[in-house]
């Protein structure tokens, strides 16, 4: 099914050519407000201007020439040049009925698929996930969702922390703390990663002997002695068993065979040095090997290097983001990858991808975006921390949220079995954190605010939610099989207004979706749910559903059965679940 706005937009395009005999784009957009109609094309007056013409008379010129009778009433020109176009009620009655019948409510696939990786989360396995974790969680897994919907293949990628010398300290210190673990006489199991991390740290602090094996240890890590990799391997598991809890909270697709972190590509990175150098593009700077790309200067004018190998032969983060380019470029075959990352690695990614295009390390047509993100502020507007001052962690934030949900669920609803309670607590308190996040723009900071994300007023999950349940009300309460409600083919009679207008905005579901992955900005998607949660009410209040008279009554059961299929589609894709009562 074609999207609504590609429709008009080619006939628009055909009017202006016909009308001017030039190919220039309509610039055809949804309508601000619907007393202007639904879609305004609003090119006209930069035409004009190149054409040295009256834009008022252009645009009657095009629209003579618009053929677009079958979809729309009169085009009407309003201001210096703008067209109106206002869908008919006919047109919009047989679209909608074929939506009741399509599975994924009229959004077509993509016609020319991608192999699309794309690279999110990825914490560091030395500590306990953390709040700075959840906005590339939920916005790398939300843009997944958009991009595999479409029809592309996504391949995710968990580029973990699990290398580097903080690594020696803590397998020394499990030697220490768990020698049990090591020779398999019980299985490892750390109960606060956080913690163990804190008691490691303080013992490398004072007590130089220790100090002394960790440094040791990262040698013998690095050499890879058979002892010292078991050790880490255990850790990692253990690591990666947390962190797996945490993906397995927030509904995040992430599955293990995603997980591939910098150790992965550790037999990678000399090479990766070699080939930079073979192709002349390594300087050395104070014994380190650095590559001077134009156009990245310091503030003071002088050269910024992408330092590749340390002077004492270490690697850095570019480097291995390199080599992992490599690999999905030549492995996993990428047409596209996708970072999700915070903004303030702008510059990282700049260079790195720069360099990879330099060294050839990607092809010409490939892709490479950095998607960036702001920070979770606190109320005070500054980073989100806890009362004392620390860093909040992610598994706390979750609890936190589910026991604020349950407080108004189990007062609204104390019929309700606590475990359906908690339940209902749990879907309600995750899809307000992740909402309040991808309803933002990405690049944005965001003030946190408990109040306001679990609030049943505003553009929040929770009021989304709650359309959800009314349409659910509405068929208990009607005792409505729906299966029953779809065996005959689907007529709409939208004769009220507000019946109408929701149509018209559930025909628009292709649009803000296809606009979301194309810009990787998941609030396009959340604020036209918001917009549909809106026209539901509205058309709730206005237009009786189970007490109307045939057939006007299965027609409103139609569209009520349609905007929750929207709701559940569209929240799905945000990550979000939704819930029959509240």
């Amino acid at each position: 099914m074609e999207l609504i706005i590609d429709i008009l937009s080619q006939r628009a395009a055909a009017a202006i050519k016909a009308a001017t005999h030039l190919d220039a784009p309509p610039i055809l957009k949804p309508s601000a407000e619907d007393r202007f109609g639904d879609y305004q094309i609003n090119g006209v007056m930069a035409l004009a201007k190149q054409l040295k013409k009256n834009p008022r008379q252009l645009a009657q010129r095009i629209v003579q020439a618009l053929e677009i009778d079958d979809i729309c009433q009169s085009p009407e020109v309003a201001g210096p040049g703008f067209i109106n176009l206002r869908l008919r009620q006919d047109w919009v009655e047989s679209r909608a009925a074929e939506l009741c019948a399509d599975d994924r409510i009229g959004v077509p696939r993509v016609a020319e698929p991608q192999t699309v990786v794309i690279d999110y989360a990825g914490p560091n396995l030395a500590k306990e996930m953390h709040v700075g974790h959840l906005r590339p969680c939920i916005i790398g897994d939300c843009l997944a969702r958009l991009t595999e919907f479409l029809g592309h293949r996504v391949i995710r990628q968990d580029h973990v922390g699990d290398w580097g010398t903080q690594f020696g300290m803590l397998i020394s210190f499990l030697r220490r703390t768990v020698p049990q673990a090591l020779d398999g006489s019980s299985p490892l199991h750390l109960a606060d990663l956080e913690e163990f991390y804190r008691q490691a740290k303080q013992l490398f602090d004072s007590d130089a002997d220790f100090a002394d094996q960790a440094r040791q240890a990262v040698v013998d890590l690095q050499a890879h002695d058979p002892d010292t990799l078991k050790a880490w391997r255990l850790f990692r598991g253990e690591s990666l068993r947390h962190a797996a809890a945490i993906y397995s909270r927030l509904g995040l697709l992430m599955q293990p065979q995603d997980v591939r972190g910098e150790s992965a590509y550790n037999d990678d990175l000399p090479r990766v040095v070699a080939e930079l150098d073979y192709l002349g593009l390594i300087s050395e700077s104070d014994g380190a090997a650095c590559v001077f790309l134009e156009g990245f200067t310091a503030k003071d004018g002088s050269a910024l290097p992408v330092i590749v190998r340390k002077s004492d032969g270490g690697f850095l983060y570019a480097t291995t983001d390199l080599a992992a380019l490599r690999y999905r470029i030549g492995q996993l075959k990428a047409d596209r990858v996708i970072y999700v990352a915070d903004a303030r690695q702008k510059l990282h990614f700049q260079q790195v991808f720069a360099l990879a295009r330099r060294a050839g390390f990607v092809k010409p047509s490939t892709v490479l975006e950095h998607v960036a993100f702001g920070s979770m502020l606190g109320k005070d507007a500054r980073p989100f921390k806890t009362r004392e001052g620390g860093t909040v962690k992610l598994a706390d934030l979750l609890d936190e949220a589910q026991q604020r949900a349950l407080k108004p669920v189990s007062e609204k609803n104390p019929e309700l079995s606590p475990d359906l309670q908690r339940r209902i607590a749990s879907v309600v308190g995750l899809g307000a954190v992740k909402y309040a996040d991808l309803s933002q723009n990405p690049v944005s900071d965001y003030v946190f605010d408990w109040d306001k994300l679990l609030s049943l007023d505003g553009n929040t999950a929770p009021y989304l939610q709650y359309a959800y349940v009314r349409v659910q009300s509405i068929f208990r309460k009607g005792q409505i099989n729906l299966d029953e409600l779809h065996s005959a083919p689907a007529q709409l009679c939208l004769d009220h207004q507000a019946e109408l207008a929701l149509a018209k905005h559930l025909l628009r579901l292709p649009e803000p979706i296809y606009q979301a992955q194309a810009t990787y900005k998941p609030n396009i998607l959340c604020n036209y749910l918001y917009e549909l949660a809106g026209r539901f009410t509205s058309f709730y209040g206005d237009c009786p559903v189970l007490n109307a008279a045939q057939p006007t009554r299965t027609s409103r059961l139609l569209l009520c059965d349609l905007t929750a299929r929207t709701l559940e589609l569209g929240l799905g894709l945000l990550g979000i679940d939704t819930i029959s009562q509240m």
